[in-house]
């Protein structure tokens, strides 16, 4: 897969979540499991900013920056570990979990895939 293709379906994927914790923060409860409320409402619609910009600042222009790969293969790993931590140590696993960690390893293994192939050249 190009780089750039990669960049911009990660970003649109990122930006997209961002805006639906944004909007609606007790989406968390399909990845979690558990209601949110009261104050882990005010920290899922700031992650959710966090996304969008993600999604925003990595999104492929003209070419794809070695910078956003990189920063896109650094989030994907630590969510991958992140969200792999969640389902194996705690009872948090709502009907989104899996899917979720599917997603972001496939997109690690892709980032990391460009990431040797922009080292070898």
């Amino acid at each position: 897969m190009r780089a750039k293709l990669l960049l911009a379906v990660a970003s649109t994927f990122e930006a997209a979540t961002g805006l639906g914790l944004i909007i609606a923060p007790s989406f968390l409860r399909l990845l979690l499991g558990k209601d949110v409320s009261g104050m882990s409402l005010a920290i899922a619609r700031l992650a959710g900013f966090g996304l969008l910009v993600l999604g925003v600042a990595c999104w492929p222009r003209v070419e794809a920056n070695f910078s956003r790969v990189r920063a896109m293969l650094i989030y994907n790993l630590l969510v991958t570990v992140y969200l792999g931590y969640l389902l194996l140590a705690s009872e948090s696993a709502g009907k989104l979990l899996l899917p979720a960690i599917f997603v972001h390893v496939v997109l690690a293994v892709l980032f990391v895939g460009v990431w040797f192939k922009h080292q070898t050249t």
